[in-house]
């Protein structure tokens, strides 16, 4: 499967901000990057050195499809990427039984962007809900099974911080 991060449709300008927030509207449109209303933030990047990071929708906006068939593929929000990062993004808003759907659409995500992202030195996944903000229970065999199996580390929270 070809897919080029540069120039995809769904890739926004880099941002510089030290923070700013990730949002979806929960009707069917893209996720996208905001600075100005942070009511609307379902993550929220801090990114304190300033880098370049570059936000790249991919659910409603890019299309995956099942081998054979017209049944679109269960992906997550979007990636930032920056210099020697990728982080995959899914937002939530639920209060129960989100976290399995969530790790499913980062899970299938990275399999499908998987000869994407070797080049990266920092790789990770995050599951972030704004009902649940800092999810304290964290499954150590998870984030081992996940970091072996795909190379990336899983982390459960609205807060991605860029070093």
């Amino acid at each position: 499967m070809s897919f080029d991060f540069i120039n995809s449709p769904c890739r926004e300008s880099p941002r510089i901000e030290s923070k700013f927030g990730i949002c979806d509207d929960q009707v069917g449109t893209k996720a996208y990057t905001d600075s100005g209303d942070d009511s609307k933030w379902i993550a929220f990047v801090r990114n304190e050195d300033e880098k370049e990071i570059t936000f790249t929708a991919i659910d409603n906006c890019l299309e995956f499809f099942k081998n054979r068939s017209q049944e679109k593929e269960s992906t997550c929000d979007g990636m930032l990427t920056f210099d020697d990062g990728i982080y995959f993004v899914e937002l939530k808003t639920q209060d129960s039984n989100w976290l399995q759907k969530a790790l499913g659409q980062l899970e299938n995500t990275i399999i499908l962007l998987q000869n994407h992202h070797r080049n990266y030195r920092f790789k990770k996944a995050f599951a972030c809900n704004k009902r649940h903000p800092s999810f304290h229970v964290f499954d150590n065999e998870l984030n081992k099974r996940f970091f072996k199996q795909y190379g990336f580390r899983i982390d459960i929270n609205n807060e991605i911080i860029i070093k």
